[in-house]
């Protein structure tokens, strides 16, 4: 038989587990998706899901490919884990969670905590980050734990993400890849490692550093695969894992995005603007950038906490029409309603959305909300649509333009991937927008797709992630952009979009003081 050719990558996201093969070209062999009914929301604000239904999805998609996909497990060489960021589990002595995961999602809050204290304290009052400090120390999960499930926060033993949680259901070590590390954790985020003794977060997130994993580099050997977690998915014993890094993170390489002039642009539930700099840059003060797929390496991001999920909101709550005509002739709901918004000229007429359908920690604050101006009686749901894809692609820019100031280097090309990538109406609309060509990538999968680089490298089936980016990554469809709607956005976003947060946030904080 010939040896070992083939990558297994394990893609864990918001809304399925995917569990794709690919070879070192980078084509998509085979692929099996397993979507999950939904999270539990005990609370208003709440999302928690039991840690057990991503393994046994896991489990399921990996044994679908050997039954299913004429794929022999003996040609697999090694795999990766890639998955949503910021997800977190508690785990006991035994490796039992002790509690369902608290998501990324979740948006609970624990107020009045005590602040940072020492000299760390004073530097945060004197700097004006008072409210910033106390935002992050209230939405750290940690702190909710201690607070409100002190006997649960007493019998975790380890404390870690959703990347974590999966490494030891396959391997049986608690380790995780520096890559992964998203969230309120004691991190250090410049030298990209747990912080060290005197680091404020360690005060802010009260977290022992004992129930902290092992941190490994992207492309390093996490462990190999375990004789019971071999008996339950049918991946062969011994195996090497192979530390890759988050969702964001291996979608930035598997778009190809290497050099800082080459804009990845997320099209997912939440959507980001990312681009990899080999330097600590922080585009928004105090929010570190997030750590890359290739080691040393960092995402300068710019996200929206709800990006594409917003098309899934407008579709629960004004798209009864196009599901009905998608249970009629089988097309996705998503496809009427791009059928819908081509009828809507570009500008909507003058209807301007804001996509702050969630806080963000400083830019926007915790106060925003979603504003939509502009109606006069021509606009319909048709015209509210196509904004709402305008407003993303905004919000977005805004984002680049953010990076590009920061980092001093120019963007002049886009990388688009995740669900909303699909959408010609999208893809045009963000070419207008950035005044920039918007590019797919040769699959949708970009994620699974930079988690196999990152573990290609790792198995020596490439030499370095420069050789390993240009083999196994390509470029598929291109959206030039249309001169007119270029410059009918450019003076929309200059001259109206940019000015409504500023002049909306007195009211949103209106709102906040108001309802409590």
């Amino acid at each position: 038989m010939a040896d070992p050719d083939l990558i297994l990558a394990i893609d864990n996201g918001s809304q399925s587990l995917r569990a794709l093969v690919f070879d070192s070209k980078g084509n998509l062999l085979a692929r099996e998706a397993l979507s999950f009914d939904g999270y539990r929301v005990p609370h208003a604000g709440w999302a928690e899901q039991d840690p057990d239904v991503f393994w046994k999805a896991l489990c399921k998609t990996c044994r679908k490919l050997w039954e299913e996909k004429d794929i022999d497990p003996k040609r697999i060489a090694g795999l990766a884990i890639t998955t949503q960021r910021g997800t977190v589990i508690n785990l006991d002595k035994s490796g039992k969670p002790l509690r369902p995961a608290i998501l990324w999602q979740d948006q609970r809050m624990t107020r009045g905590l005590e602040p940072v204290g020492g000299w760390w304290g004073l530097a945060f009052k004197a700097a004006r980050l008072g409210d910033t400090m106390d935002y992050l120390i209230a939405s750290a999960e940690s702190n909710w734990l201690r607070v409100h499930q002190p006997e649960i926060w007493k019998q975790t033993h380890k404390y870690l993400l959703l990347s974590g949680y999966l490494t030891y259901k396959l391997t049986g070590r608690y380790v995780d890849s520096v890559g992964c590390q998203v969230g309120y954790f004691p991190f250090d985020y410049r030298r990209l490692r747990w912080s060290r003794s005197w680091d404020w977060k360690w005060q802010a997130t009260r977290i022992p550093p004992e129930v902290l994993v092992e941190l490994e580099e992207p492309a390093a050997k996490l462990g190999e695969i375990s004789e019971a977690a071999s008996a339950e998915t049918g991946i062969p014993a011994g195996l090497p894992l192979i530390a890759a890094a988050s969702d964001k993170a291996c979608e930035v390489l598997g778009s190809g995005c290497l050099e800082p002039h080459i804009g990845s642009l997320s099209f997912g539930t939440s959507a980001s603007v990312n681009i990899t700099s080999k330097r600590y840059l922080e585009v928004i003060p105090m929010l570190p950038p997030y750590p890359s797929g290739l080691p040393g390496h960092y995402c300068l991001e710019v996200s929206l906490f709800r990006g594409f999920w917003m098309v899934e909101w407008f579709k629960n709550s004004f798209g009864r029409l196009e599901k009905e005509l998608s249970a009629a002739d089988g097309l996705k709901p998503e496809i009427h309603l791009d059928k819908m918004a081509e009828r809507v000229p570009a500008g909507c007429g003058g209807l301007i959305l804001q996509p702050y359908w969630a806080p963000g920690l400083k830019e926007p604050g915790p106060e925003a909300r979603g504003t939509v101006i502009g109606f006069n009686d021509s606009h319909d749901r048709t015209y509210f649509y196509r904004a709402v894809l305008e407003g993303l692609a905004y919000a977005l820019r805004e984002g680049m333009e953010r990076i590009v100031k920061k980092s001093k280097k120019p963007i002049v090309s886009l990388r688009v991937s995740g669900g909303g990538s699909q959408s010609d109406v999208a893809m045009q609309i963000t070419a207008d927008v950035f005044g920039l060509p918007a590019t797919r990538a040769h699959t949708y999968e970009t994620s699974g797709l930079g988690a196999a680089i990152i573990c290609s490298v790792g198995l020596g089936m490439h030499p370095d992630f420069k050789t390993a980016v240009r083999q196994m990554s390509r470029t598929g469809e291109v959206f030039e952009p249309n001169e007119a709607n270029h410059r009918l956005y450019d003076a929309l976003y200059r001259e109206v979009y940019l000015g409504i947060y500023q002049r909306m946030k007195p009211l949103y904080k209106n709102i906040r003081r108001i309802l409590g």
